[in-house]
């Protein structure tokens, strides 16, 4: 037998019993994944057909090949690989082949963890599953090449969705109405709203059949009117002092200091990014009485440096106080922006730490 070949047959039995005696001595390449390992990673293991052999990580990374999540090949030293930066690997991952069918299956393979173990840190660190989260990017690029004009069948099939079935089967629960009538502005969606006296001056609740589309303050009316009707231009808009009333009555509840935050059981239907609904996901575990900075809820989606879309997204949230944006500041503590204005924002802070 050739001697090259025998050496590799050697490496791969070494790769199928998990020989750590020979870590150090060689590292697998998979072509499928363009992963490599040290021979005893304890991922599933390849088709043979798939492995390469390298001498070592710097041939393999010379290959094209990344380094193992699981095994980390590199060395603990070299790279100490946390939750957050694979979870930073499977989004980015996610929004390159968002026109792929993908699976949990197969995002899992992408980091060598199994599927169950990925689903439970990509849910803790994001608030959402890998699958909601490629859904939610899907639905971002479709709504913005609806507005764009572009037709819903090329569209759809652009962003990744094999039919128009699979299409409106997802997105009533993401855009509270289907894309026909969002690429029209709203047409024929209805939306009641109250506007009632609050600690915090006026409150504007507005919402659609499936739940709360908008909570705002103020101090004028007719300014928290024209915010409403801004996102749905030709939408339904109609004054309804009754039909809201539960749903007013909990949210005043909450600001007289009657109820906490945590009482507040209102159903929701309002449009996001993907990343925007990672933000609020994250300002929604936010304990009663606490803040987060921007830097640290950056961290916590596993990149610091997004601090400034971190205050994006808390300034384009469309349900104050439900999704409890006031509760990131600045890092110096001090009480930063506020999409309603400062002083409210301080008074919801001194009202939530003085009820613990």
């Amino acid at each position: 037998m050739d001697t090259t070949i025998q050496k590799e047959e050697e490496r791969w039995q070494a790769v199928i019993e998990r020989d750590n005696h020979a870590d150090g001595t060689f590292v697998y390449g998979v072509r499928s994944t363009g992963i490599y390992c040290k021979p005893s990673c304890s991922s599933r293991k390849p088709l043979r057909a798939n492995v390469l052999f390298f001498s070592g990580t710097q041939a393999a990374e010379e290959a094209g090949y990344r380094p193992c999540l699981r095994c980390r090949p590199q060395g603990q030293a070299a790279q100490d690989t946390t939750n957050e930066e694979i979870i930073q690997r499977m989004c980015t991952y996610i929004e390159e082949h968002l026109e792929e069918r993908l699976t949990l299956a197969q995002l899992s393979q992408q980091v060598h963890l199994s599927p169950f173990y990925l689903q439970r840190i990509f849910k803790q660190a994001t608030g959402i599953t890998p699958r909601q989260y490629v859904e939610s990017l899907r639905l971002t690029q479709l709504k913005s090449r609806l507005r764009d004009g572009e037709e819903i069948t090329s569209a759809l099939y652009d962003v990744g969705y094999g039919s128009v079935s699979r299409l409106y089967e997802r997105v009533p629960t993401h855009l509270g109405m289907t894309p026909n009538t969002y690429r029209r502005g709203g047409l024929g969606m209805q939306i009641a709203y109250t506007i009632v006296d609050s600690p915090l001056g006026r409150l504007l609740v507005g919402a659609t059949e499936k739940g709360v589309c908008a909570v705002s303050l103020g101090d004028q009316d007719e300014e928290l009117e024209h915010q409403l009707c801004k996102e749905y231009p030709a939408a339904e808009i109609q004054q309804d002092n009754s039909q809201l009333a539960g749903w007013v009555n909990e949210l005043l509840q909450y600001l007289q200091g009657e109820h906490n935050w945590s009482q507040l059981n209102l159903p929701i239907d309002i449009q996001a990014t993907a990343f925007q609904w990672r933000v609020w996901n994250v300002l929604r575990t936010i304990p009663q009485g606490e803040t987060r900075s921007y830097a640290e809820v950056a961290s916590s989606l596993g990149d610091k440096k997004k601090a400034r879309a971190v205050a994006n997204a808390c300034a384009t949230n469309p349900v104050a106080l439900i999704i409890p944006c006031h509760r990131v500041v600045r890092e110096d503590g001090a009480a930063g922006g506020y999409r309603w204005g400062i002083e409210r924002k301080r008074r919801l802070l001194a009202q939530e730490k003085a009820e613990l």
